[in-house]
């Protein structure tokens, strides 16, 4: 019962295994169990014909993305066996497509730098003209709260009310120079 039933699992395991491997199975002698056969295999794929590997530098972003993978992944079969086996048009696309310059790897355009210093450059000026336009229409009279006098009030209301500020210095609050004698003088409310 035992012998029949690995016979058939063997068979089974045969007919799951791709036309392109080859089984071989390991002859052990007859003192040996039957359960102890050991199938190896031993995969030997073919080599990948050199048309589809031809000019693959210039080829490879241009390809679909199914026919990308099935060739990396024929590279990838292939190398798993001895190395010496490789053509040299193997050896070389599966290099480039592992370390080439493509995707991520591919160096900037020649212009790049140009453009995007000219593309800040105008950004830049940009907001300084938008800023220099909103100075030039704003209201050129300040707030009465930002005259010096205004301010060192507020400092003396702070220090009245007993309020200590963490870094609390001499005029802290000041930071505008004398409100000057056009502007008059401040609103007591």
């Amino acid at each position: 019962m035992l012998r029949s039933s690995t016979i058939r699992a063997s068979r089974r395991s045969a007919s799951f295994i791709p036309s392109s491997a080859t089984r071989q199975v390991v002859r052990v002698p007859q003192a040996t169990p039957i359960v102890c056969l050991q199938q190896a295999q031993i995969r030997k794929a073919h080599a990948i014909s050199n048309p589809t590997l031809a000019n693959i530098e210039k080829r490879w972003e241009d390809m679909p993305p199914q026919e990308q993978a099935d060739l990396w992944m024929s590279l990838r079969d292939r190398m798993k066996s001895d190395w010496k086996e490789l053509t040299l048009q193997e050896k070389k696309a599966a290099y480039y497509i592992a370390f080439g310059p493509h995707g991520p790897r591919r160096p900037p355009p020649p212009d790049e730098g140009r453009k995007v210093f000219f593309l800040s450059a105008s950004i830049i000026a940009a907001a300084i003209g938008v800023f220099a336009l909103t100075r030039m229409f704003a209201n050129p009279v300040r707030p009465r709260t930002m005259t010096k006098e205004w301010q060192e009030a507020t400092e003396e209301y702070l220090k009245a009310q007993g309020t200590e500020t963490i870094t609390g210095y001499k005029g802290m609050m000041v930071q505008s120079p004398p409100a000057s004698k056009a502007s008059g003088k401040i609103n007591d409310e």
